[in-house]
């Protein structure tokens, strides 16, 4: 296909700015609603590229829009640009090494995924200039994926409003179109207040907030058994009321992470929660706050815009490695346990088995849900959405591990990278030449939903907290 030939033309001519910018937000490493410096390279070279930006959209400093062209159809291609606490490691090494202990690290790769993005869209206007095609390309850029839901914020805000059809990727450890369902979640603070006394001398005199937590956390823990298989609550305690045990800890505070399938499950789990703190507070004699923090939605799938993505994606075959880049692949992905190696989800491949994915993953083979969530779930609710993933990891390795961070900024990760670009825009251009396959696209969602309107999970009230 033409316009597959020259898109790819385009991202290799401009690949080097694109590997230049993936790599310094390698570098930033910046956290949630934090990502200033990589938010402003993005909008820096988009601005270079010809397109106009506007900064700070939704009420988020690090969110932004980059448009080019006028008028109907509107493509949103979406970037993620945030990293992760902790995760700090040095590249192109099989050994674990922080480069500074406990600080951020890019261990979901979305250096990776913004600017593979930015490359799509970069291209998908390359394109739409040289064969005079109407409409708007845009590059949404989308802070705090991690823990904070940016695009769940950005939609409630009504930026994707007037968007046709919506791509995004992920780089993971196979090739293939993502067409499984996702968790829908629920982030919640609850801080408990009490009154600090000697834990010694005088204990009668104090109320426990510690002692609200752990009273919480149990009393979840027997709820795990009386909600949805499907269902998962996580907890992290993040304020234990201070390292003296002689002292009643007057404050604590512990995170909760509810998910489900659906919206409306996770929120019938959540006030179950909620009354389970509120008891927990009146056992200890304390009180309690409820904290909403952030949400996001089940994804809702497209196969309309999937197939299409899918012929370009064979069309394009998958990214080649040489010997250097094996031999690194195999030396990380000797790292992982057996268990790890084996828990990649390739049902359709029979051959054998190297460090990287050499295979393009059928279609049908990425079905399972997502045990895990993403806020591209609430854009899916309102605008046709595709994604696919390239191979920019090892075989097996998982999400969120040191593996991840020292292969991001490495030739692997950027072929991967330049690869999930290419398909984006192959498909994007295709959908902006036959406007039918628009039309077909939101039918499709139409009758996904079967009426069900959305509603945002996060209340109007809530703010993007920094918060980790």
């Amino acid at each position: 296909m033409k316009h597959v030939t020259r898109l790819s033309e385009i991202i290799e001519q401009k690949k080097e700015t694109f590997i230049e910018v993936s790599d310094c937000i390698w570098n930033f490493a910046e956290t949630r609603f934090e990502e200033y410096q990589s938010a402003e390279l993005l909008c820096t070279t988009l601005e270079n590229e010809g397109f106009s930006v506007e900064r700070g959209v939704g009420n988020i400093e690090t969110a932004f829009i980059g448009s080019f062209g006028n008028g109907k159809p509107v493509v949103a291609i979406m970037g993620e640009f945030d990293a992760l606490s902790g995760m700090s490691q040095q590249k192109a090494t099989a050994k674990q090494k922080p480069i500074v202990q406990g600080e951020n690290g890019h261990g979901c790769g979305h250096n990776l995924l913004g600017t593979g993005s930015l490359a799509a869209a970069v291209a998908v206007k390359e394109y739409m200039v040289e064969n005079s095609i109407q409409g708007t390309v845009r590059y949404y850029g989308c802070p705090g994926e991690e823990g904070g839901s940016g695009k769940t914020f950005m939609v409630r805000e009504g930026l994707f409003d007037d968007v046709d059809f919506a791509f995004c990727w992920h780089p993971l450890d196979v090739n293939g179109i993502m067409t499984m369902d996702s968790l829908s979640n629920f982030q919640v603070y609850f801080k408990f207040k009490g009154k600090s006394s000697h834990a010694a001398a005088s204990p009668h005199l104090g109320r426990s907030a510690l002692d609200a937590v752990e009273l919480m956390n149990v009393g979840v823990n027997y709820l795990r058994e009386h909600i949805l298989q499907e269902a998962r609550v996580h907890y992290a305690i993040t304020n234990s009321g201070g390292a003296s045990p002689n002292v009643v800890q007057q404050d604590a505070e512990v995170l909760y992470l509810v998910r489900a399938p659906e919206v409306e499950q996770v929120k019938d789990i959540y006030l179950r929660v909620c009354n389970i703190a509120r008891g927990a507070a009146l056992m200890t004699g304390t009180e309690v706050e409820i904290v909403f923090d952030k949400a996001c939605s089940n994804v809702i799938q497209n196969n309309v815009l999937e197939s299409v993505m899918y012929k370009n994606f064979e069309e394009l075959g998958i990214p080649q490695h040489d010997d250097r880049e094996k031999k690194l692949a195999g030396e990380v992905r000797a790292t992982l346990t057996e268990q790890e190696r084996n828990s990649t989800v390739i049902p359709f491949h029979t051959g054998e088995v190297g460090a990287m994915a050499d295979w393009l993953e059928p279609i049908e083979s990425l079905q399972a849900p997502l045990t895990g969530s993403s806020d591209v779930g609430d854009v899916s609710w309102i605008v046709p959405t595709a994604q696919c993933t390239t191979a920019c990891f090892v075989l097996g390795s998982p999400l969120h591990s040191w593996q991840w961070v020292t292969l991001g900024s490495t030739s692997i990760a950027h072929k991967g990278m330049l690869h999930a670009g290419k398909v984006i825009a192959a498909t994007a251009v295709e959908v902006l030449q036959n406007p039918e396959l628009i039309d077909q696209a939101k039918s499709e969602l139409k009758e996904r939903l079967q009426g069900t309107a959305y509603v945002s999970p996060i209340p109007h009230d809530v703010r993007p907290s920094v918060k980790r």
